[in-house]
């Protein structure tokens, strides 16, 4: 379904709330096999891998964080983690392109720093956009550095992804030549060539679905290549289809509800046999939305792959959990 074995950054979005950080989080222990060292990076300041694998907060710099999902020989490989600010990303700019290590701390201290990167709108999302350029071409100026073999990045929700990676056009009204535009230039190769792809992470509700179809729209335009669709917090399959017809259409059999709750040692009223068929059919009518939703997501022309809805929560064992199902569907 993929050629994902290409991808060397691998850039995760979706809307607030669908949980694109715990699906980067799961891709990310996929991805780390057989001896890869993989990256987890976070642009957004919300310190989300440190809550996700429950570790202290990340400063800005790779973090060994946990071994990946084994393969079936048993290899693993490494997940290391990474918090992006964009005030950091300058000052490590200014320092390995400029040399300027002494006298850009001076400048932070003077707030020089955080006047450059909020009085020109633009400017935020090329820095930290150029810290994951350098973690994936890593090159002579970074020293001892690891080299990754993929980079996961938990990125903006869908409705900035484009304008966040589509630094050319950022960087296009604030210079229109020398290192900074020929840098900005070298990113969108890399960000528009077949080793990145941007993975989008919806629900099966409405407004997510429209906002994957309009990420995907605005991507294309952008010659951004969009990745995978992961449909998050699928809903277990519980009642036959004829059975959630009937709890549609209000037919279904109170008899064997009546049988049902007698048998659980539960005394029957009508009140109760009452409530539990009214929420039989909004369950019934959820799913036939759900239904639908699916068939849309199915249309999008990409890959598309299911997470289910975790009950007991997310921590540590879902992630691997979840990483294996990614890893069984594909998509690592």
């Amino acid at each position: 379904m993929s050629d994902w074995a290409r991808v060397q950054l691998h850039v995760v979005t979706g809307k607030g709330g669908t949980g694109k950080s715990t699906v980067a989080s799961a891709l990310a222990l996929a991805l780390a096999h057989r001896g890869r060292n993989v990256l987890l990076c976070e642009v957004e300041g919300r310190q989300g891998i440190a809550r996700m694998f429950d570790v202290d907060p990340l400063p800005y710099q790779e973090r060994r964080l946990t071994t990946g999902l084994p393969d079936a020989d048993g290899g693993k490989g490494v997940v290391h983690a990474l918090h992006i600010d964009a005030e950091s990303a300058l000052l490590e700019y200014l320092s390995m392109y400029y040399r300027l290590g002494r006298a850009g701390r001076a400048l932070d201290r003077f707030g020089v720093i955080e006047f450059a990167t909020t009085i020109a709108p633009g400017v935020r999302d090329v820095l930290l956009s150029g810290k994951v350029y350098e973690a994936v071409q890593r090159n002579s100026r970074n020293k001892g550095a690891i080299e990754y073999d993929a980079v996961v990045l938990d990125a903006p929700p869908t409705g900035r992804i484009t304008q966040f990676l589509n630094v050319g056009g950022e960087v296009g009204g604030l210079a229109k030549v020398g290192p900074v535009k020929t840098q900005s230039d070298t990113m969108m190769k890399l960000f528009q060539s077949p080793q990145t792809a941007v993975h989008l992470v919806t629900l099966l509700e409405e407004m997510p679905v429209q906002e994957t179809i309009d990420g995907i729209a605005e991507l294309r335009a952008a010659k951004l290549r969009v990745g995978g669709v992961v449909v998050n917090m699928v809903r277990s399959r519980d009642l036959s289809a004829d059975d959630l017809a009937a709890a549609r259409a209000g037919t279904l059999d109170r008899g064997r509800i009546e049988a049902g709750i007698r048998a659980a040692g539960i005394d029957v009223t009508p009140a109760l046999v009452d409530g539990l068929v009214h929420e039989a059919r909004e369950h019934a009518e959820r799913r036939a939305l759900e239904d639908r939703l699916s068939e849309v997501v199915g249309t999008l022309g990409v890959p598309t792959y299911e997470l289910p809805r975790m009950s007991g929560g997310v921590d540590l064992g879902a992630l691997y959990e979840l990483a294996a199902l990614l890893r069984g569907q594909g998509m690592a």
